[in-house]
């Protein structure tokens, strides 16, 4: 199953460091984050999961809540969760989902064979509170993902799915923003009175919720 931007994240019900969880029902009606790794002690993982716990605070004031997932047992995972105690100097304050039957990596197409028959790729989907996709990414094994890039683009989804605007290239919260094409020009200068028209298709107005 190819999931496409758009497309209904799957549900499902799994077993996790936190408990047997419903992913609905425990999502309820805030943004998610799913993120899958290879396995349980790995490296780059390790580093990965303590910089997202650390982040906490950051994915709570943008109503996120972040699950990990991995094809290891809640027992593997709870023995690697106090390594990174250890070594990134904070605990897991997050969820990981003990994925070993696959259900959920067959679900999210999170296994590819080129990459191993068994192990999950190292994959982000971001899930807006109506459960639908709203962003993916995928990184190889050997390259650390950019959660603050994640929050940044959670940023933009939250504002665009507000707003009829959209974000440039390297826009961070509080810069100009981008009328949407299918705002009228009659609309933009009601809704975004003062706008700058640098070309009849690229219109510029403050972020509106800076």
């Amino acid at each position: 199953m190819t999931l496409h931007l758009g497309d209904d994240a799957p549900d499902f019900t799994a077993d996790t460091t936190q408990g047997v969880i419903n992913f609905y029902d425990w999502l309820g009606d805030c943004w998610g984050v799913l993120f899958s790794h290879p396995g349980d002690f790995t490296p780059v993982c390790t580093t990965e999961l303590g910089t997202v716990a650390r982040l906490k605070g950051d994915f709570d004031r943008r109503n996120t809540k972040v699950i990990g997932l991995s094809t290891d047992s809640v027992e593997s995972h709870e023995k690697w969760e106090r390594d990174i105690g250890q070594t990134q100097g904070t605990e897991i304050n997050f969820p990981m989902i003990a994925d070993t039957d696959h259900n959920v990596s067959t679900l999210y197409d999170m296994i590819h064979p080129n990459a191993s028959e068994t192990s999950t790729i190292r994959s982000v989907f971001v899930i807006s509170p109506d459960k639908k996709i709203s962003l993916t990414l995928t990184y190889p094994m050997a390259t650390g993902r950019n959660f603050p890039e994640i929050l940044r683009a959670i940023d933009s989804l939250q504002l665009t799915a507000a707003q009829p605007v959209a974000t440039p290239a390297d826009w961070q919260p509080g810069d100009d923003v981008i009328i949407g094409l299918g705002v009228s020009d009659d609309d933009a200068a009601q809704r975004f009175p003062g706008y700058t028209a640098l070309k009849p298709y690229l219109r510029l107005t403050p972020d509106p919720t800076a």
